[in-house]
């Protein structure tokens, strides 16, 4: 669940990031991606301020390549790249709506 100020904004541009169909309940709006499903809801400055959703992390077979997707549609890095492993690399991004979330992969 990412809290946002613009839900509908948000969950059509994740859905063009990940070549997937914003769904739209009311306020409520989210895509689908495999058997996940990552929400995009009203933001509330007193219980749920936007930027402070839990950090999703989505796995990749090509971290330097899923990292340069995502900046060329507007994100910025937050943290990272970083080595967890000999085999592993995970890093951090801001999505345009001030949402951060992670990159896993080789």
């Amino acid at each position: 669940m990412f809290f946002v100020s613009q839900p509908s904004e948000a969950a059509a541009w994740w859905a063009r990031a990940m070549a997937t169909i914003a769904h739209h309940e009311g306020e409520y709006s989210f895509i689908e991606v495999g058997e996940l499903e990552v929400g995009f809801h009203p933001s509330d400055d007193g219980r749920n301020p936007q930027g402070s959703s839990t950090v999703a992390y989505f796995k990749t077979d090509d971290l330097e390549e899923s990292r340069e997707h995502f900046l060329q549609l507007g994100c910025t890095m937050h943290r990272g790249p970083l080595e967890v492993s000999t085999t592993r690399m995970i890093a951090q991004l801001m999505d345009p709506f001030g949402n951060v979330f992670g990159l896993d992969g080789p």
